[in-house]
């Protein structure tokens, strides 16, 4: 028996190998934890071992991603990358942005001083990984990876610094001196970085994003906003968003999401209708909206019979879906509606963060036909 008294949820439990294709899992409650655990534990007589690693999780907190060149005695940041996406969603998997577009400068300025000084402290010569956490002001360390990130062709590109030509240099001898290596000036454009998944190659395949990661590649948006470069990046993503035509049946923008999420999903809602599109949601997020004066058609979920949300999908009438869950079961529920949007081809959004990016997206997208195109150094050439 698990014993849970006293444990704050959610937690992330990783076992030492890994479970039925899963590496790790964050519950959100005594009973899947204890089923989690089971499992594991039932697992690991194969495995020949009994190891399961629980980690405190940090809900709501905003990832960071670091990049930095270093020859031992010297330490350069090569670029500092906000995630869109709360910390809980795989590195690889969020989307992110150079140069953080939320975060104070002294908070920024605190992750660079702490990411040159473990850079010193282990002696790095080369290229250096470091994943920060950032919850009410706090800065958290998450890892450090001594070594080349996934991260670095989208920093050089951003940036205009080549660090895999930089560190190899290093790496043989030379120093950031000699190289004339300096920290750059902040970018004045802003980057940003979208993930690409497979999902719809895959039957059965959830859209939902969680600890493991599920890309299988990314793309790149620049422009002088934050705004404007997500709306680039989910461009080239292959998801195009559009405000809806008034005479189009397709203008209907369906909002389900957990009850901690509903006061941000009262946001989404009210900057959504205000764009033109008509709000759909489940009871339980159309009460709340109503409350908030915001109009919400209702639609059913699945299990409560037809015409549900599928079904409503199917019809073409919707045009982007915000749906957050929590809980095994819930997710389970949830499956069929995330599914038939990714085969609609419909721009979906498990998270808050990347819904309210969403929202900046299709406001800057108001009245600006013209998306223009640059080369990487007329960017950087300012």
């Amino acid at each position: 028996m698990v014993q849970a008294e006293g444990v704050g949820f959610p937690l992330l439990v990783r076992p030492s190998y890994v479970l039925g294709g899963r590496a790790m899992m964050i519950v959100y409650a005594r009973s899947e934890l204890e089923l989690f655990v089971t499992r594991a534990f039932e697992a690991a007589r194969e495995a020949g071992t009994q190891t399961i690693l629980v980690d405190e999780f940090l809900k709501d907190a905003i990832e960071i991603d670091v990049d930095v060149v270093a020859d031992g005695k010297r330490c350069v940041i090569g670029g500092v990358m906000q995630h869109i996406e709360e910390a809980g969603v795989h590195s690889g998997d969020s989307s992110s942005v150079l140069p953080p577009h939320s975060l104070p400068r002294e908070i920024v300025a605190s992750i660079e001083e702490q990411s040159r000084m473990l850079a010193l402290e282990l002696g790095v010569v080369g290229l250096m990984n470091v994943q920060f956490a950032v919850k009410g002001g706090e800065v958290y360390i998450l890892e450090v990876n001594p070594r080349a990130s996934r991260t670095v062709p989208f920093v050089s590109k951003a940036t205009g610094r080549p660090l895999a030509k930089v560190a190899a240099l290093l790496m043989v001898g030379k120093t950031l001196d000699e190289l004339g290596i300096h920290d750059l000036a902040v970018p004045k454009h802003t980057s940003v970085k979208e993930s690409v998944f497979p999902f719809a190659k895959f039957p059965g395949a959830d859209t939902i994003l969680g600890p493991e990661m599920r890309s299988t590649g990314e793309v790149m948006g620049i422009a002088d906003t934050f705004a404007h470069a997500f709306g680039k990046a989910m461009l080239a993503s292959g998801i195009e968003l559009g405000l809806p035509a008034a005479d189009s049946p397709r203008r209907g923008a369906f909002v389900s999401v957990k009850d901690e999420d509903k006061p941000a999903a009262i946001h989404i809602a009210r900057r959504l209708s205000a764009l033109g599109f008509e709000v759909l949601a489940t009871r339980g997020t159309a009460a709340a909206l109503v409350r908030a004066n915001i109009p919400a058609k209702v639609v059913q979920k699945v299990n409560e019979g037809s015409p549900h949300v599928v079904d409503t999908i199917r019809s073409g009438t919707v045009a982007i879906v915000v749906n957050t869950t929590i809980g095994a079961r819930e997710v389970r529920d949830s499956y069929s509606l995330r599914r038939q949007t990714l085969l609609a081809n419909i721009p979906y959004f498990t998270t808050i963060a990347a819904a309210l990016a969403a929202c900046d997206a299709l406001e800057a997208a108001q009245g600006d036909t013209d998306v223009r195109v640059r080369s990487l150094q007329e960017w950087e050439a300012g």
